[in-house]
């Protein structure tokens, strides 16, 4: 019932936030260029889920707390969520629609191209987050979705590009980020399996989860 509540709250939440962000494009409160802005904002969106989705196994190792776990893959869907209507406001806004000027722009704007690859490496983990995927890939689910340690330095770069002279807020989705991955370093996880081990009492084997 705990865990049913909580992701039901979750989802809600994460609705929210882009139905708002609608309402306020619809109430033009959102500056001259309202389809900028929510491109912008739809994209950090993406980042700030899959940073949140990355953190919940730390979560869980320090603190022993299941529902940590519970909340893993319903994040990671929901930033999917939210690159792709990411990708949808840039095809909408900045191509007018016309998909055909995708393939024009890839190699005249890196920051596509790159923001392209990642959102690229989200499919996969997307297609991926079920039971029955697991059960059929067995030991190589969890090497497929360790693609997202880059699909998230490939988002980190994209952002950088895009913001280049105002770097105060993707220094901190950057520090964030670089916290996350190196947490799955050998020896940091060996610490986090010694502290899971003198909470409990007992050994315990620590896998390298996502």
């Amino acid at each position: 019932m705990k865990r049913a509540l909580l992701r039901l709250a979750v989802f809600l939440v994460v609705l929210a936030v882009p139905l708002y962000w609608l309402y306020l494009a619809s109430a033009m409160a959102l500056g001259p260029d309202p389809g900028k802005w929510l491109l912008d904002h739809l994209g950090q969106g993406a980042l700030v889920l899959l940073l949140l989705t990355l953190s919940m196994t730390p979560l869980n190792r320090l603190t022993g707390w299941p529902l940590w776990m519970a909340l893993r893959r319903q994040l990671g869907l929901w930033a999917f969520a939210y690159a792709c209507l990411h990708v949808a406001a840039f095809i909408l806004f900045i191509l007018g629609g016309d998909l055909s000027q995708l393939l024009k722009e890839l190699p005249n704007r890196p920051y596509v191209l790159v923001g392209a690859l990642a959102f690229s490496g989200l499919i996969p983990l997307a297609l991926t987050s079920n039971r029955w995927s697991m059960r059929t890939l067995g030991k190589r689910w969890k090497r497929l979705h360790r693609l997202v340690y880059l699909v998230v330095v490939l988002a980190l770069l994209h952002m950088l590009w895009v913001v280049r002279s105002d770097l105060q807020q993707w220094a901190l989705y950057a520090g964030i980020g670089g916290c996350l991955l190196l947490m799955r370093t050998p020896l940091i996880s060996r610490w986090f399996a010694q502290v899971a081990a003198s909470r409990r009492g007992r050994p315990r084997k620590v896998a390298n989860n996502p």
